[in-house]
C-alpha cells in the first residue's frame, strides 16, 4: 500500500536557502489564498510600488485565469502556481517571444528534475501529450516609465478527480515533482527562470529558438490554428522564427503565425 506524500508548507525561509546567486535579488512572498497573483502584482506595477523583482506564490487561486481569459484552477497541495514580476530594459517590443523563453526555461527545469516535458505553442507544457503547465506573460508600463513584466505559471503536480472534472480537458501531473520539497521545486524553477530572463533582456528570443524547436510538441504533425471557432490555418508544425512565430508549413507555402489569442490544436 502505497503511503500518501507530505505536502511541505511553502515559505520564504525555506525557499531562500535553495536560491542561486541569479536570483539573489528576487523577493519572495507566500500567501495562503489570493484571487490572482498576477493581478496583485500587475497592481502593483501600476501603482509603482515595485523596485526589484518578486515572486509571489499562492497556495490557492480563487479567481486564476490562463491565456485569452480562462479560468486557471488550482487546488491547495495540488498544483503550484506563482507569479513572478521582472523588470526589462524595455522597449515593449523587446519583449515578443517571452512567453515562449519562459517556456524554455520552466521546460528545461522540470526535465532537470526527471520529467521530460515539451512545448505546445504559444505557452503550454505538455507530458505525455497533456497539459503539465501553463503560462500567461502580461506586460506593463509602470508610471515612472519602467517596463515590467508578470510571468504567471501553473504546475500540476497532483490532480484531484474533481479538478480535471472542472477544467474538462485532459492534463496531466507530475507526481514525482509532488514528491519534492515544494519550496525545493520553487527554487529550481526560480532560479532558472531568473538566469533565463536576464538573458532574454540582452538577446531577446532570437538566442533561445532552437531550444524551443528542440522540445517542440507536434513537430512535423498536421495542425490547425483557430481564432474564435474559426480555423485560420492548417498546415504542418515546423517549429518557430527568430520572433517566436509559429511556423507552419501549408500547401500555399510556409505561413508565419503570431499568438495573439488563437489556439493550436492537432488536427483530427
Amino acid at each position: 500500500m502505497s503511503q500518501p506524500h507530505t505536502i511541505h508548507q511553502l515559505s520564504p525561509a525555506a525557499i531562500a536557502p535553495h536560491v542561486a546567486e541569479c536570483a539573489s535579488h528576487v523577493a519572495l512572498e507566500v500567501v495562503a489564498e489570493t484571487g490572482s497573483t498576477n493581478a496583485d502584482l500587475l497592481q502593483r506595477v501600476h501603482a509603482a510600488a515595485l523596485s526589484a523583482p518578486v515572486l509571489l506564490i499562492a497556495e490557492n487561486q480563487t479567481a486564476g485565469k490562463g491565456r485569452a481569459g480562462r479560468a486557471w484552477l488550482s487546488a491547495p497541495g495540488a498544483t503550484l502556481t506563482f507569479s513572478l514580476a521582472w523588470r526589462f530594459k524595455g522597449p515593449l517590443q523587446n519583449l515578443v517571444g517571452l512567453p515562449l523563453a519562459v517556456g524554455v526555461a520552466l521546460a528545461e527545469a522540470i526535465a532537470a528534475l526527471g520529467v521530460p516535458v515539451l512545448l505546445k505553442w504559444p505557452n503550454d507544457l505538455l507530458k505525455d501529450g497533456a497539459k503539465l503547465a501553463g503560462i500567461l506573460v502580461e506586460t506593463q508600463n509602470a508610471p515612472n516609465g519602467e517596463i515590467w513584466a508578470v510571468i504567471g505559471a501553473g504546475v500540476n503536480l497532483l490532480m484531484p478527480d474533481r479538478l480535471e472534472a472542472d477544467i474538462g480537458r485532459e492534463v496531466a501531473s507530475a507526481p514525482w515533482l509532488a514528491q519534492m520539497d515544494r519550496n525545493q521545486l520553487m527554487a529550481a524553477l526560480l532560479n532558472r527562470l531568473s538566469a533565463t530572463l536576464a538573458e532574454f533582456d540582452d538577446t531577446g528570443f532570437a538566442a533561445f529558438t532552437e531550444r524551443w524547436n528542440a522540445l517542440q510538441a507536434w513537430r512535423g504533425q498536421q495542425v490547425t490554428i483557430i481564432d474564435r471557432g474559426q480555423v485560420l490555418h492548417e498546415g504542418r508544425a515546423a517549429g518557430v522564427d527568430e520572433l517566436g512565430r509559429l511556423l507552419l508549413d501549408t500547401d500555399a507555402g510556409r505561413v508565419p503565425v503570431l499568438s495573439g489569442d488563437v489556439s493550436l490544436r492537432l488536427a483530427p
